[in-house]
């Protein structure tokens, strides 16, 4: 069966420039990956490239394959590899000579490792903010299986945001996610760094997988009700004729109207949401950077809008 062709506003550019090659040739000298490039993010070049400063660059720790198996990734499962133990010392070195200000670190799963690996997570906090702590880290973790001293091990690395994704709504996370995740588990962790902190809390939604309008809304209730203060929510692409097939391509203004719900009618301090839209996006890092230097949530806004 052909896949169902994308609508005009999915069509994008590839990812080009002199920054952008600068950074990959960083990132390869280091043996580090990305998930901007493992999952192929569509907003790549430009977050790579910086439009009115440093561009922003999201590290994938642990290697390039995970330890399980959610029907949207693209990210290969098995055949897991030890940990680098110079991996936190390279990425600080790789932010200080690509010049980045905002830093996301996210990781594959490694539930194969006792601690799964949250402690080779934390160093790589406190290796980037050792080195200058005017950077502003972003980590977007795993659920850690709910083991709340991995999740408190984070917390106390120092980042300025946690993220941890729910992906989708509850009735979708299987087929969408590996069984050993869960949404009411995703809701713990998030709210563990809620109570347990003054750090930001970020997750991300997926749309176009079988989902509908009314549960596209409890999850936004139930997210809020756990204190999560931005959320993201984007299109999913297909990766490949083996994943979760696309459901639906929703038409932009739909995205506009989520958006307007999160944010006027749930109180989320921010929200992105577009077709291209991905969990790491470049406006809601200008808007976690605008509020932290000191701005009101409706300056930080405009311009995290205006600038992506």
């Amino acid at each position: 069966m052909s896949r169902a062709r994308k609508p005009d506003w999915l069509k994008m550019r590839p990812p080009s420039g002199e920054r952008f090659t600068d950074i990959k040739q960083s990132l390869r000298e280091r043996d580090l990956h990305t998930v901007c490039e493992e999952a192929n993010c569509p907003n790549m070049g430009e977050c790579w490239s910086g439009r009115s400063g440093p561009g922003t660059a999201t590290f994938m720790l642990m290697g390039d394959r995970c330890s399980r198996g959610c029907n949207f990734c693209d990210v290969e499962t098995g055949g897991m590899e030890p940990l680098d133990p110079d991996e936190p010392t390279n990425v600080a070195d790789a932010v200080a000579d690509i010049g980045l200000e905002y830093v996301v670190l996210t990781s594959v799963d490694r539930d194969d490792l006792d601690g799964q690996g949250a402690d080779h997570f934390a160093r790589t906090v406190r290796a980037i903010k050792d080195r200058d702590s005017s950077i502003r880290v972003e980590c977007l973790i795993p659920d850690f299986q709910g083991d709340s001293t991995l999740v408190r091990g984070i917390i106390d690395a120092g980042p300025d945001v946690i993220a941890h994704n729910v992906e989708t709504v509850a009735r979708r996370q299987f087929p969408v996610r590996d069984r050993r995740a869960g949404y009411d588990l995703s809701l713990s962790v998030l709210d563990q760094v809620d109570r347990e902190s003054d750090i930001y809390t970020k997750t991300s939604l997926m749309l176009g997988v079988g989902e509908y309008d009314h549960e596209v809304y409890q999850a936004l209730s139930d997210l809020r009700e756990v204190g999560v203060d931005i959320v993201t929510l984007g299109q999913y692409l297909q990766p490949s004729r083996s994943h979760l097939a696309v459901t639906e391509y929703v038409h932009p203004q739909k995205f506009e109207t989520w958006r307007r719900v999160a944010e006027d009618e749930f109180d989320f301090r921010y929200c992105a949401s577009g077709p291209m839209v991905r969990s790491s996006y470049k406006a809601g890092e200008l808007f976690v950077d605008a509020v932290l230097d000191g701005e009101s949530v409706e300056q930080a806004r405009e311009r995290a809008r205006a600038e992506s």
